[in-house]
């Protein structure tokens, strides 16, 4: 597993724990490493959708 460090807005830190305070989530790292899968499986579409766009780009003007 890997760690991460990031800053967020007190707010939105405010309401992540409120969350495991209350029992919604087991502590803030089940917390952020859910809302990151979440994150991503809902972009995935949309990425592989540009890189698509521009692998076809780059084949079609040759372009790096």
């Amino acid at each position: 597993m890997a760690t991460l460090h990031a800053e967020v807005p007190q707010q939105l830190w405010q309401q992540a724990q409120n969350m495991v305070d209350r029992g919604w989530v087991s502590n803030l790292d089940a917390l952020v490493s859910e809302s990151l899968q979440r994150y991503l499986e809902s972009h995935q579409e949309a990425m592989t959708e540009q890189f698509i766009r521009e692998d076809v780009e780059w084949g079609l003007r040759g372009h790096d």
